[in-house]
C-alpha cells in the first residue's frame, strides 16, 4: 500500500463524498503530507497499513520538536484521524491506529471582537472617492449585518438575494443552505453598489451572477478581503488583530449580548452543533468579568 495513492483517494473521498470546499480539502491533505513526509524521511518508514500508534506518537515528538503549536498539532491529529477513518470504510486497514491517540491539551480560544463604534469607525474609514470605494463598504455591512464567512461573502450570488422578504440565501460548508435576514443599512449599501460601480463593469463570462466583483468583472478573492480589512484596521490605528471572521465573531457576540436566543444564531452562523455556538456566551461571560475587574472599587 503506496502513501500517495492512498492520499489521491482520501483527496477524492473528501470532494465527492463528503462534499467538502477546496480549502477544507485543502487543509486535510496539508495534515496528512507531514505524516507522509515524516515516514517517507524516518527510520519507520511504515506504509499506511502498517502504522501503529507507537510510530503516531513519534510523528507527535516531531511536531513538538519543530515547535509546531498545541493547537496546530490538536488539528493535525484531526485530519489524521479522519484519513484512517476513511481507510477504515475503504477496507484499506481492519485496525485504527489512532483510536487511543490523544490530542494535545489546549485551553479555548475565544475570539477577538469589535465593538459597534470600532465596526462604525471602520467602515467609515472606506474611502469613497475611489472606484471600489462603495464596493467594499458594502462588503463590510454585509459581512456584519448578516455574520457571513469569508467565503460566503465572496460567493454571493445576486439571485440569493430576497431583499423585498428580508433575507439572503447562504451557501455555506459542504453545500449547506441558510436564509439570514439582511439590514436595511445592509440593503441600501449593496444597491448603491450595484447602481454605482457594478453596472460599469465589464463582467467576464462566468461571473455574471457574483454580487461583488474585482475591477476586471470577476469574483474577488478571499485574500483581497483580507487585505482590505488590514488596509482599514491600519487606517484607523486599531490595535486588534482582526481578519473578516472577526465580523462574523462580532455579529455573534452581539446578537448573544443582546439576549437572543442561542438557537437562532446557531441557525443564522450556519453552524452543525450548537456547541460551535456556545462558545459566544463564554464570550459573553469574558466581557463582564473584565467589565467587573475594571470598573469594581474592589477588583
Amino acid at each position: 500500500m503506496e502513501w500517495e495513492d492512498c492520499k489521491k483517494g482520501y483527496e477524492n473521498y473528501l470532494k465527492l463524498e463528503k462534499s467538502l470546499s477546496q480549502n477544507s480539502v485543502d487543509a486535510y491533505i496539508n495534515d496528512i503530507s507531514k505524516l507522509i513526509y515524516f515516514f517517507n524521511n524516518s527510520l519507520e518508514q511504515a506504509a499506511p497499513d502498517k502504522v501503529e500508534l507507537q510510530d503516531l506518537k513519534s510523528f507527535l515528538e516531531w511536531l513538538n520538536e519543530r515547535r509546531v503549536s498545541p493547537r496546530s498539532q490538536a488539528r493535525t491529529i484531526s485530519g489524521i484521524k479522519s484519513f484512517y477513518k476513511y481507510l477504515l470504510i475503504e477496507n484499506k486497514i481492519s485496525n485504527d491506529p489512532t483510536a487511543l491517540l490523544e490530542s494535545p491539551k489546549i485551553g479555548r480560544k475565544l475570539p477577538d471582537i469589535l465593538s459597534m463604534e470600532e465596526i462604525d469607525e471602520l467602515i467609515n474609514a472606506v474611502d469613497l472617492e475611489k472606484q471600489e470605494g462603495q464596493r467594499n463598504k458594502a462588503m463590510l455591512e454585509t459581512l456584519y449585518s448578516c455574520g457571513l464567512r469569508v467565503s460566503e461573502l465572496v460567493n454571493l450570488k445576486i439571485t440569493n438575494l430576497f431583499f423585498d422578504q428580508g433575507f439572503i440565501k447562504i451557501e455555506g460548508k459542504a453545500d449547506k443552505e441558510r436564509l439570514v435576514p439582511v439590514s436595511n443599512q445592509a440593503v441600501y449599501e449593496i444597491n448603491k453598489y450595484f447602481n454605482d460601480y457594478r453596472s460599469s463593469l465589464k463582467i467576464c463570462k462566468d461571473s455574471e451572477n457574483i454580487l461583488f466583483l474585482n475591477r476586471r468583472g470577476r469574483k474577488l478573492s478571499r485574500v483581497m478581503i483580507f487585505t482590505i480589512i488590514k488596509n482599514l484596521a491600519d487606517k484607523i490605528g486599531l490595535k486588534k488583530k482582526i481578519s473578516p471572521h472577526t465580523f462574523r465573531h462580532s455579529f455573534a457576540t452581539h446578537l448573544v449580548n443582546g439576549g437572543a436566543d442561542l438557537r437562532v444564531v446557531q441557525e443564522m452562523l450556519g453552524h452543525e452543533s450548537i456547541l460551535t455556538t456556545e462558545i459566544y456566551t463564554h464570550l459573553d461571560m469574558e466581557y463582564l468579568k473584565s467589565t467587573i475587574n475594571q470598573f469594581h472599587p474592589r477588583s
